[in-house]
């Protein structure tokens, strides 16, 4: 029977919450939301939807560089934002961290995020 492996890679933001950075499963690595914290200091990173949709990827970057995998490895993310009338703010950084091919995606509006963060990224990746 496979078993699960939790993680927390030090690098990363510390959680905010009981819960891990990433947990992997078989060869596939699921990651917790990231929101644009900032590693060294814990806190949130800009008010500018750019700015903080960076600092997600560059969380998720140093979560899957914990593991030796890139943001190729992505297959898919899930992309939670306060206000969807920013999304084409958010594609536009997106596409730079995804220049050739991009995961699958679903993109939700919700309410609030912690910390009042104007966005959230969770990630699956394959090893």
């Amino acid at each position: 029977m496979k078993k699960k492996r939790p993680f927390s890679p030090s690098a990363s933001p510390k959680a905010l919450g009981p819960y891990n950075h990433g947990v992997q499963f078989g060869d596939f690595l699921f990651t917790a939301g990231q929101i644009p914290l900032d590693p060294e200091s814990g806190s949130l990173v800009g008010d500018d939807i750019a700015d903080q949709t960076k600092q997600v990827l560059e969380n998720l970057r140093l979560i899957l560089e914990s593991e030796s995998l890139s943001l190729e490895h992505i297959l898919k993310t899930t992309v939670f934002m306060v206000h969807l009338s920013e999304l084409q703010q958010v594609n536009a950084v997106y596409a730079e961290y995804f220049p050739q091919s991009c995961p699958a995606r679903s993109t939700v509006q919700v309410a609030a995020l912690p910390m009042r963060a104007r966005i959230e990224i969770e990630a699956i990746a394959h090893y």
